[in-house]
């Protein structure tokens, strides 16, 4: 079954399991989240539901999204996601999905905008190995040879130089729910997920390892 939650990165952690090991986690508040719209394959083409996260005053929305939630007698909400999913009729406008949306050793693929590390060369950014640092090399971190010369006499496109580097949407897939508390509306995900702490995050069922 397709299902999802919008939820906000708290940070990391770690805990232990019942044979001592320790196990690095992300601790991620999920929800409550709202069922703002309902998307039929009749009208859209496809199900798929809308959810909001974070209640927000009605004076910081613009007017086409405070009429997109007037439609459906809701309170403004900051972030809007949409999820796919196999059956609509489960759900409805109005509702609230919470943490328990998803259970102990569950897969699920979790998306977000990674972090911004601004300008960088082509070691940090591809990964690629430095020249001799012997002074007389005259060649250290530069992205290296630019290709042909009288043809065609440019540098050819996918060349791999210094630019801008994340604040890329990142998915992370296959990773194990370790723990869901429901009285804090919070899930324990193994391994880390993208973005900075207070990150907005996507969190989905698995698509690659289906129970």
């Amino acid at each position: 079954m397709e299902k999802g939650l919008i939820g906000k990165k708290i940070g990391m952690t770690q805990i232990f399991n019942e044979k001592g090991a320790v196990i690095p986690v992300t601790v991620i508040e999920t929800g409550p989240c709202t069922v703002v719209q309902i998307k039929g394959i009749e009208n859209d083409g496809y199900n798929a539901i809308q959810l909001g996260f974070v209640d927000v005053k009605e004076k910081h929305v613009v007017k086409p999204i405070k009429g997109h939630f007037n439609k459906a007698k809701l309170s403004p909400k900051k972030h809007l996601r949409e999820f796919r999913v196999d059956n609509i009729e489960n759900y409805k406008v109005g509702n609230e999905l919470k943490a328990d949306l998803f259970q102990a050793d569950e897969s699920v693929d979790v998306q977000a905008i990674s972090k911004g590390k601004g300008f960088q060369g082509v070691i940090k950014r591809h990964g690629q190995h430095r020249g001799p640092m012997a002074h007389g090399s005259m060649y250290h971190r530069r992205p290296g040879s630019m290709g042909a010369c009288a043809t065609p006499s440019r540098v050819l496109k996918g060349k791999k130089l210094p630019g801008h580097m994340g604040v890329e949407t990142v998915t992370i897939q296959n990773l194990k729910v370790i723990k869901v508390d429901l009285d804090k509306n919070i899930i324990l995900v193994k391994g880390s997920v993208p973005g900075p702490k207070g990150a907005i995050l996507k969190i989905k069922s698995s698509i690659k390892n289906k129970k």
